[in-house]
């Protein structure tokens, strides 16, 4: 079973943390880069396809879509 967005999201901000505090061997650094590099992939998908739904359901009566931008924290 996938992981939620928050999951992969959450997994990926520890292992940036762990990279960046920089105390780890090489090998085990490439790995976790390696994971946080397919983490960060699956989180852009995800992104992407909440955005496309999100256009489908704004689509507007006469089929134009009205896009308005979205507040960020």
């Amino acid at each position: 079973m996938a992981k939620s967005f928050e999951a992969s999201l959450s997994e990926l901000e520890q292992i940036v943390k762990q990279l960046e505090d920089g105390d780890l061997p090489l090998e085990e650094s490439l790995k976790l880069f390696e994971t946080g590099v397919k983490l960060s992939r699956e989180c852009r998908e995800r992104l992407a396809n909440a955005e496309r739904r999100i256009e489908v359901l704004i689509r507007e009566s006469d089929g134009s879509i009205s896009l308005e931008p979205v507040e960020t924290d």
